[in-house]
């Protein structure tokens, strides 16, 4: 599970880790009064979980309390990458003298845990990889020893970081494990002018098989794409690309987002229909995914099973004539492969459906969908 800034910031006081006073705000009143109390310059922070807020133009500052409030109207309702703002986290406008990047997290490559921190902070951490990987200390971390102080003091000097940084460091690694965290990150991690670490942002993943060891509620909207799809019952996660993506199983999607990424293009979300590809699965799933205005293209790649293509097929296209004029805006890619796939193929065929387009294979499917999602 995801949590909001906020939420990953409350965490981060529990242990102690310094972070700017603020509290959140649902109305542009509320946001106005918060900045009141805080009587100093202010920053309104839309409460999304996707990165990219500040291009997007969802974190503004506030001199005071009226600025504030209208500040906070602007950020209000605002859509970024599918999510919509219906909160705003108003806190003391903090000053950095210097920006760093700090994380713990789960490496499922290595089956251990790896550190990575930078003297880099405030910028992208993938295109800080690409750009300079050097500036990017990576260590694997001992699951057993974890990171103490002496470890934390070595990786900050690794790092470049002053030594002041090593206690917070520390305090991280004892979030993710104390919270069963798979991933803690702060970006930007600063120094202020007087000298103190401070948590200017704060990103944190809980591991959902220990969420009965804790307190922490969904704290969804409505009108989200992923509140909608859990409503629906559908395992589906909202990714920052152009691709729709949809395929029966976790490992088969896992594998499908590495194609498409592979193809050129990113992936728009995850979205496992599981064994159960009814017609009402597949056309909640489609109307999910056609939904996000970021989608340009969709790749459905089924591999039959229990669930034979055949019924994968009738399905899609059931769900397609449940759609009407929705499914025809954008193309449909379609790769059915095991049992009765061929059959499977067939109803498709003679469905005649304008947006689907059949390819046989999965690479092949996945650069199809690249290629049109890319106006190709």
């Amino acid at each position: 599970m995801d949590l909001y800034e906020h939420q990953a910031k409350e965490l981060f006081g529990r242990h102690g880790i310094p972070v700017p006073a603020g509290r959140v705000a649902t109305t542009p009143a509320q946001a106005g009064a918060i900045a009141a109390e805080l009587n100093a310059p202010v920053v309104i922070k839309a409460q999304v979980k996707t990165g990219g807020r500040g291009k997007a133009g969802g974190i503004r500052t506030a001199a005071g309390p009226v600025t504030a409030e209208v500040e906070a109207d602007r950020v209000l309702g605002m859509d970024i990458k599918g999510h919509v703002a219906r909160s705003v986290l108003v806190e003391t406008a903090t000053v950095p003298f210097e920006e760093y990047y700090a994380a713990f997290l789960v490496d499922r490559a290595e089956g251990g845990f790896l550190a990575m921190v930078s003297s880099q902070g405030g910028m992208e951490i993938e295109e800080l990889a690409a750009t300079d990987p050097d500036a990017l200390v990576r260590l694997p971390v001992d699951p057993v020893a974890g990171v103490d102080a002496e470890t934390a003091r070595a990786l900050a000097a690794k790092a470049g970081l002053p030594e002041q940084a090593a206690e917070t460091l520390e305090k991280l690694w004892r979030v993710l494990v104390a919270e069963d965290a798979l991933l803690v990150e702060v970006n930007p991690l600063i120094c202020t002018t007087d000298q103190r670490i401070v948590a200017l942002d704060g990103k944190v993943t809980l591991d959902d098989n220990s969420a009965f060891r804790h307190s922490w509620e969904q704290e969804e909207h409505a009108d989200g794409l992923e509140a909608r799809a859990r409503a629906k019952g559908l395992n589906y996660v909202k990714l920052d690309g152009e691709v729709g993506v949809i395929g029966n199983g976790a490992g088969l999607v896992m594998s499908t987002l590495d194609v498409v990424a592979g193809a050129g293009a990113a992936p728009a979300n995850f979205l496992d229909i599981g064994g159960g590809a009814s017609a009402k699965v597949m056309a909640d799933g489609l109307e999910i995914i056609l939904d996000d205005p970021d989608v340009r293209s969709v790749l459905v790649n089924v591999f039959g099973g229990i669930t034979a293509c055949d019924a994968v097929a009738n399905g899609i296209v059931t769900a397609l004539e449940l759609l009407g004029e929705r499914g025809h805006g954008r193309p449909i890619v379609v790769r059915l492969d095991g049992n009765n796939a061929e059959v499977g193929r067939r109803i498709l065929s003679d469905a005649r459906h304008p947006a689907v387009r059949q390819v046989s294979t999965m690479d092949g499917a996945a650069g199809t969908a690249a290629r049109l999602a890319a106006g190709a």
